[in-house]
């Protein structure tokens, strides 16, 4: 009864992660229309609605503040574009050949999790350095992702051109149009309300669920997937070593941000990259991972706060985002 109740209290202190355990048991559940809609780009519509709905709680001020550590997050960026990718690569021969292995493969090629600003603005880190490399690392993925999953793929007919034009597509031009209408100053100030802002959170969850569902409609649960867990656990533990190794003789707050931003990539941008190159079929880990992603950076947020709880400390002021 009490285990129950704990987690209860949980789940209604996290109702994000509410929404996506009940959407990966939706689909789960309910796989043959969800994987209907899952093969009809419906995961890459989708993922353009979250990440617009993300974009427009970008607050201007939380951007600029990120210049104060413009060489950390450099140094982040360049170890998302070579070293994660290389280790997906390698955790993912721990998985058989074929769609499951490519689904792994790709965890390394997203960028940081968009819900990694909220995390970081949780565990009273900086919440600008994590807005800055999740739009660096945006754009970092759209430009090496096509490449990058050319080489590691490694099969003819593969065309990296369609993977960045898919990226630009749902990522990059959503993104771009979200900031610059949070930006602008004839919609500024509608959008920085707070009715505006709990409605993009809301839409951006909506979607979030919406994603963890068909993603989970391609699960097929099997003696494989116990291989797929241990290599999604693999290269989550591990990416959270290379975080707080980035955020060495930093101050905390920015140490907070470098490590959730790190370990944090983005489950949904890895499953549209994956259907684009491989497949709807390809997308069926990438539930999986947004699971584990999730439970850890909300763990690890709360972490963080006990351990920089100071007198007088407030946290970083931060875009209102979802906790995806």
């Amino acid at each position: 009864m009490r285990l129950a109740a704990n987690l209860r209290a949980l789940l209604a202190r996290y109702p994000e992660l509410a929404a996506v355990l009940a959407a990966a048991v939706i689909g789960l559940s309910v796989q043959r229309p969800l994987a209907w809609l899952a093969a009809r780009q419906g995961i890459n519509v989708l993922l353009a609605v979250l990440v617009f709905a993300t974009a427009v709680t970008i607050e201007p001020a939380a951007l600029r503040r990120a210049a104060s550590a413009w060489q950390r997050l450099l140094v982040a960026l360049a170890i998302g574009a070579t070293v994660l990718p290389a280790l997906s690569w390698t955790v993912a021969r721990m998985v058989p050949a074929g769609p499951l292995r490519n689904g792994v493969l790709t965890v390394g090629l997203a960028p940081c999790e968009i819900a990694s600003v909220a995390t970081t603005a949780m565990a009273r880190g900086e919440a600008a350095i994590a807005a800055g490399a999740l739009i660096g690392s945006t754009v970092v993925a759209v430009a090496i992702a096509g490449p990058l999953l050319a080489l590691e793929a490694g099969h003819a007919g593969f065309s990296p051109g369609g993977v960045i034009a898919n990226l630009a597509l749902v990522v990059a031009l959503p993104l771009a149009v979200g900031i610059a209408l949070r930006a602008w100053s004839a919609t500024a100030r509608a959008l920085a309300t707070p009715r505006a802002q709990r409605a993009a959170s809301h839409v951006a969850l909506a979607a979030v669920a919406a994603l963890v569902a068909l993603i989970a409609s391609e699960v097929h649960l099997s003696a494989g997937y116990a291989t797929v867990a241990a290599a999604l656990v693999v290269f989550l533990l591990a990416s959270a070593v290379i975080g707080r190794l980035l955020g060495l003789r930093a101050p905390r707050p920015v140490a907070a941000a470098l490590l959730l931003t790190t370990s944090m990539r983005d489950f949904a941008i890895a499953a549209g990259l994956a259907t684009a190159a491989f497949g709807p079929a390809a997308a069926a880990p990438l539930g999986m991972y947004g699971i584990l992603v999730l439970v850890w950076g909300t763990a690890a947020a709360g972490a963080l706060r006990r351990r920089t709880a100071v007198p007088g400390m407030t946290p970083q002021s931060a875009p209102h985002r979802p906790e995806r």
